[in-house]
């Protein structure tokens, strides 16, 4: 499904919502993040450990993303970054204009000089998100859904496809997605919105499980992790 398809498309409307598919996705969603923060517990302490020894800063990083119905949320990851990533992103956007041209077609840099060595690591295996299950567990994610949008990236969203933004917020954000195992930050921004657009459109318990069973291959492969 392309965008332009997506945006023309009279008859694009949120879905139906089915009571007990939203139950079911919802107790999985429980069940799947316990679980997971349980096992990952080791995990979750040497990755802590190792960024604490690695760079000044935090362990973990925080910053606010769109979920469902365009609310705002806390959204959790293990710091990857350097503590002044922010203004070396201003500083590069504005004197590489090379960069600025990939910032504007991805919103990512795919050699992004802000994280730090072992962030770029984390960020390649998606080790940084395991906080994420954490967002799943109090109800702001889903395990399976679009990734959730950054607010400043909301103004552009609009000018891709007008009043089809609440369509791409009637549902939860996931921790994963079909935008996560079809070639994530390789992607450019319009081709990211058609994705998760069509995602909402044919959403389905076995398309939830089909799109787990896909993101640790893609995980392993660090298929478009940058």
């Amino acid at each position: 499904m392309t965008l332009d398809r997506v945006s023309s498309d009279p008859a694009l409307a949120v879905p139906l919502e089915i009571v007990p598919f939203k139950k079911r996705k919802r107790i999985f969603d429980i069940l799947f993040s316990l679980v997971a923060l349980l096992l990952g517990l080791p995990f979750f302490i040497v990755i802590a450990f190792l960024i604490k020894l690695s760079s000044k800063g935090p362990i973990f990083y925080c910053s606010l993303r769109l979920g469902h119905k365009g609310q705002l949320f806390k959204f959790w990851k293990f710091r990857s970054m350097h503590c002044d990533a922010d203004s070396r992103l201003q500083h590069l956007l504005k004197h590489q204009p090379k960069l600025n041209r990939e910032w504007k077609k991805f919103f990512k840099l795919k050699n992004d000089p802000r994280l730090t060595y072992l962030g770029r690591l984390i960020r390649k295996t998606s080790l940084d998100e395991l906080p994420q299950f954490w967002n799943v567990l109090k109800g702001d994610l889903s395990i399976v859904g679009p990734r959730p949008y950054l607010p400043r990236e909301e103004k552009r969203i609009k000018e891709l496809i007008g009043s089809n933004i609440d369509v791409l917020f009637s549902v939860k954000p996931g921790l994963t997605g079909i935008w996560q195992t079809s070639g994530r930050s390789a992607l450019s921004f319009e081709k990211r919105i058609a994705l998760d657009l069509s995602y909402i459109q044919t959403h389905s318990f076995l398309l939830d499980m089909q799109l787990i069973a896909k993101t640790i291959p893609e995980m392993i492969a660090s298929k478009g992790a940058f």
